[in-house]
């Protein structure tokens, strides 16, 4: 049995949920999951159908690759297991890796109306509860990738732009970001937990984007009650849900 195998079996299947909530269409997404320990990512193939997917079609990569000197990600050098082709966005996941420590998931969708926002270069804002149960504020979007950066590497660069972005903000409390005309990126804990997260970006996105028809001069949540609902759940005092037991 391989060394990776739990590791492939874990990324599997939370690519396998992604169609299962409905925040795919076609094979617009992936999901990947690392293992700090043995520095590896795991990753869905590029362009393999949900519904077929396999753990052993699973992609493992060293978590440290980076760009060379000419500016090139060499994925198959890279590889640590699997036969396929790793997705196209796998240098964007590694940077997100390497950038942010904390996190072992990194999700990837193009669910429809959390990418309208990206696509129109507009951040989520907090307008309830809801999004303040999962994000500590707006989901951000980048400023556009330029023209050099996409020449130089893009998915990499992608990566570089969300990176940036963050720079005056927690990755830990504000979980995710829109792509500036792209989609959006989100990540977490374990693949279940950032599934979750970009599941419910999705609701999100959509609960904005209806509040914004509803009344378009409608006020972000106030700072009080975002605090509330965000520290209620995620704060050093939290008290949503069970407490866990030794």
């Amino acid at each position: 049995m391989s060394i990776y195998t739990s590791l492939k079996e874990e990324c599997c299947e939370a690519n396998k949920e992604l169609p299962n909530l409905g925040i795919v269409d076609l094979t617009f997404g992936n999901v990947s999951i690392v293992d700090q320990d043995r520095e590896a990512m795991a990753i869905k193939p590029s362009g393999v159908d949900y519904g077929v997917l396999k753990p052993e079609d699973i992609v493992v990569l060293r978590l440290d690759a980076t760009l060379d000197s000419e500016g090139n990600l060499d994925l198959e050098a890279a590889k640590l297991e699997g036969s396929m082709r790793p997705s196209s966005d796998s240098p964007t996941h590694l940077r997100l890796y390497q950038a942010f420590g904390g996190i072992n998931s990194v999700v990837h969708t193009h669910s429809r109306n959390a990418t309208a926002f990206a696509q129109a270069g507009m951040a989520i804002p907090c307008f309830g509860t809801t999004h303040a149960d999962f994000f500590y504020g707006e989901v951000p979007v980048t400023r556009p990738i330029s023209k050099d950066e996409i020449k130089r590497h893009y998915e990499w660069e992608t990566a570089n732009v969300i990176v940036e972005l963050f720079e005056d903000l927690n990755e830990n409390e504000i979980n995710g970001a829109l792509f500036h005309g792209h989609a959006p990126f989100v990540w977490g804990s374990s693949g279940k937990k950032a599934v979750e997260t970009a599941f419910a970006l999705e609701v999100i996105a959509e609960m904005a984007i209806k509040t914004l028809a509803l009344n378009p001069e409608t006020a972000p949540l106030s700072q009080a009650q975002l605090n509330k609902h965000y520290l209620r759940k995620h704060g050093s005092n939290a008290y949503y849900g069970q407490a866990n037991k030794a």
